[in-house]
C-alpha cells in the first residue's frame, strides 16, 4: 500500500526581503499582532509577538501577570524579552502598547530595528480593544478615558518611529500594504548583508 507523498507547501518569495528586524509599535487595538503575522511573510521574516513570548516565559497570561506582580514587574520582564528578541536574527516583532515607555527598550529598537507606529484614533482603538477582555489596563474605570490618557502619554514616544502608518478601516491587509510601501525606501537603502 503506497502512502501519498506529503504535499510540499509552495511559499511565495518575499515581496520585500528585509534584513533587519521590523518592530511594530502602537496602542492596544491598533492591530499589531494581526498586521505583524501578515507582514512577516511579505518581508521574508518570522513573526514574534512580545506579549506571547512574555506569556511563554512566565507561564501565565499578561492579565494574570499584571494581577499577580503589577505593571512595573510586567514592564521589566517585557523589556528583557524584547531585548532578547532584538538580539535574535531579523524578524517582525509586535510589541505591547506600553513597551516604548522603557527608555532602554526605545534605545534598542532605534539601534537594532526599523520601527513602525501603527497609528489609530481613540474611537478605532476602543472599538477593537473592547472586543476582548484581556486588556488589564482597560479593566478599571472608564475604558475610553483610560485609552485616551494612555494614547496622550505614549504618542510622543510612538512618534519617534522610523515609519508612521495610519491603521486603515476595513481589512488589515490595507494597513499591511501601506507598511510595505513605506518600508520600500528604507529597505532599499540598507546595506546588503552576506548570508
Amino acid at each position: 500500500m503506497n502512502a501519498a507523498a506529503p504535499k510540499k507547501v509552495q511559499r511565495r518569495p518575499a515581496e520585500l526581503p528585509c534584513q533587519r528586524t521590523v518592530v511594530l509599535t502602537g496602542m492596544m487595538g491598533a492591530g499589531k499582532t494581526t498586521i505583524g503575522r501578515r507582514l512577516a511573510p511579505r518581508l521574508g521574516l518570522k513573526f514574534f509577538d512580545a506579549d506571547e513570548e512574555i506569556q511563554k516565559a512566565a507561564g501565565m497570561s499578561v492579565a494574570d501577570l499584571f494581577a499577580a506582580h503589577g505593571e512595573a514587574s510586567f514592564r521589566s520582564g517585557e523589556a528583557q524579552v524584547i531585548a532578547r528578541l532584538l538580539a535574535s536574527p531579523p524578524h517582525v516583532l509586535a510589541t505591547g502598547g506600553g513597551a516604548i515607555l522603557n527608555a532602554e527598550t526605545r534605545r534598542r529598537i532605534k539601534e537594532q530595528a526599523i520601527s513602525v507606529w501603527i497609528k489609530a484614533d481613540v474611537e478605532t482603538l476602543m472599538r477593537r480593544a473592547a472586543r476582548r477582555n484581556t486588556r488589564p489596563l482597560l479593566r478599571t474605570g472608564d475604558p475610553r478615558e483610560t485609552l485616551a490618557k494612555l494614547l496622550a502619554t505614549r504618542a510622543p514616544y510612538y512618534a519617534e518611529a522610523d515609519v508612521i502608518v495610519e491603521s486603515r478601516p476595513g481589512p488589515h491587509s490595507k494597513t499591511v500594504d501601506a507598511i510595505v510601501e513605506a518600508l520600500r525606501p528604507i529597505v532599499a537603502a540598507e546595506p546588503t548583508r552576506a548570508a
